[in-house]
């Protein structure tokens, strides 16, 4: 049999897929006096009936050629299926992400200094540890960064103590 096929042999003979094997034999019988060459047919379209009238008659020949169509059939579809992420898609949401937080700390900086809402800047500070996370959570299990978790999140709340203690006493002095 051949990988593939223009049309199958359904198409060839005009059955459906779930036609008898005497269907198929009166379907091939009607063509194949109508196209044989001696009658002045074609020959080509002769041997495509020939061979989709040997697969479908046997039943095993059948069976597995069915179950190539179908496996054809799905292996296509997937095939077709583009994915919607990509490395730089990933990429642009870490720094989406990191942006984000970036801009929040700011502008609630921006807020603390003018009006002392220090609300603000948390929401910046829950950005931006969950833009951490999920750069985190790109990696492997076993990747360095994923095991030392628990150090990520210390080192990272003790800048955030240390700025916002630093932040707290310029704004006290002023």
């Amino acid at each position: 049999m051949q990988p593939e096929r223009e049309s199958d042999h359904y198409t060839t003979l005009g059955v459906e897929t779930d036609a008898t094997r005497r269907e198929i034999e009166r379907r091939y019988k009607r063509l194949a006096a109508e196209h044989h060459p001696d009658r002045g047919g074609d020959e080509e379209r002769m041997k495509t009936l020939n061979e989709a009238y040997r697969v479908l008659r046997d039943d095993t020949r059948r069976a597995a050629y069915d179950a190539e169509r179908d496996e054809a059939t799905n292996s296509r579809a997937v095939r077709e299926f583009v994915p919607a992420t990509s490395a730089s898609a990933t990429a642009d949401a870490l720094w989406g992400r990191m942006a984000g937080a970036l801009l929040s700390i700011f502008g609630g900086t921006v807020l603390l200094c003018l009006v002392r809402f220090q609300y603000v800047v948390f929401f910046g500070v829950w950005m931006a540890h969950a833009a951490i996370a999920y750069a985190r959570s790109g990696f492997a299990p076993t990747h360095l960064a994923r095991r030392t978790a628990w150090a990520q999140e210390a080192a990272f709340f003790s800048v955030v103590a240390g700025g916002l203690y630093g932040l707290y006493l310029v704004l006290t002095t002023l």
